[in-house]
């Protein structure tokens, strides 16, 4: 926890009875129990200005679908922004807070982003419903958009929850353990190699013996070795930069 108070996500939903969800349980349930992390959520549709509470509309130039009105995002975002302000004495102008859009045309999410956001103050995020948002209201609010992969949700809630999930476990304390995160997949640009517990010999399956050789230098050549043959096979791009992060300089 920082001076400044816990790291916290305010989210951005049609349907804030949606969070804290997964992450009412297990690690992050109890960071929010210890007050370690806020998880905040504002009802979009409570800056809608007509007697319908509408929040979309039909697109322009015709399709199927509706559009999230850009007025009342613009609304429920201003809202964030000036209680951020409250909260920062003396602070008169935005938010130190990134605003993300979860989007499926978005950056794909890395771990490297992960850390990033799991390293600030936590981020502010728009879930976006329908055929999506208005881009002006994207433009004005120069918004970062991320994607969990090359498929559609219903809507970007179930993608806050997973990137919310992502960050709360490398925050301090949460883990227990802080080694835990070191050898992950992605940490060192790599997927992770296997893992192997007791029995040591399971349906006639057995653990590689070097990993019962108690020889340390052996085991992590092994390590390395397999966490690279899996990223060969499963992930070629992320085969391909890791070669290029160890090629050796030319003088």
């Amino acid at each position: 926890m920082s001076a400044a108070g816990p790291w916290t996500a305010t989210v951005l939903t049609l349907f804030p009875e949606m969070f804290p969800g997964s992450l009412g349980h297990s690690l992050a349930g109890k960071a929010l129990a210890a007050e370690r992390v806020r998880i905040e959520t504002i009802q979009i549709r409570d800056f809608a200005t007509d007697r319908h509470a509408s929040v979309d509309d039909s697109p322009f130039g015709g399709g199927a679908g509706l559009v999230m009105r850009p007025d009342v995002i613009d609304s429920a975002l201003r809202s964030v922004v000036m209680s951020d302000r409250a909260k920062r004495s003396g602070v008169t102008e935005g938010s130190d807070r990134p605003i993300l859009y979860l989007s499926p045309r978005g950056t794909p999410l890395t771990q490297a982003r992960v850390i990033a956001l799991a390293e600030g103050p936590g981020p502010i995020l728009l879930c976006g419903r329908y055929e999506g948002v208005d881009q002006r209201v994207l433009d004005a609010w120069a918004m970062e958009e991320v994607s969990l992969g090359d498929y559609v949700l219903s809507g970007g809630e179930p993608a806050a929850l997973v990137l919310l999930d992502a960050c709360i476990r490398l925050l301090p304390g949460v883990m227990g353990n802080e080694d835990t995160t070191a050898e992950e997949s992605f940490s060192h640009g790599l997927l992770e190699y296997p893992h192997y517990t007791r029995p040591a010999d399971w349906a006639g399956r057995e653990v590689p013996p070097v990993l019962l050789s108690g020889n340390h230098a052996e085991i992590a050549r092994w390590r390395q070795a397999q966490a690279e043959a899996i990223t060969r096979a499963r992930r070629p791009d992320l085969m391909r930069a890791f070669e290029a992060r160890s090629v050796p300089a030319r003088k």
